[in-house]
């Protein structure tokens, strides 16, 4: 990810060039203060896309910890746990 670094005042005064160029590239912009990095800016797909990824490796990672703990049943049993809970969801 290529990252552009652009000054607070492009925010408040180009911010349609900016939302394109989120959209358009994928790629985040660093906006500055005084010239240090304050905020980043991104398309809202790539912020999505960034917060289901970090779910997903927050679920491995608890995941992983259980296994190296003893923690973990049948398959089974995790299977028919999971097609309750998706049945329950579908009569919801």
């Amino acid at each position: 990810m290529k990252v552009n670094i652009r000054p607070s005042a492009d925010l408040r005064n180009h911010y349609n060039e900016i939302s394109k160029q989120c959209k358009e590239t994928r790629d985040a912009v660093i906006i500055t203060v005084n010239g240090r990095g304050d905020t980043a800016v991104l398309g809202l797909q790539d912020y999505y896309q960034m917060k289901s990824e970090l779910e997903l490796l927050r679920t491995l990672a608890d995941a992983e910890d259980d296994v190296e703990n003893g923690r973990v049943g049948l398959i089974q049993d995790s299977f028919d746990d999971l097609r309750k809970s998706l049945m329950k969801r579908k009569n919801d």
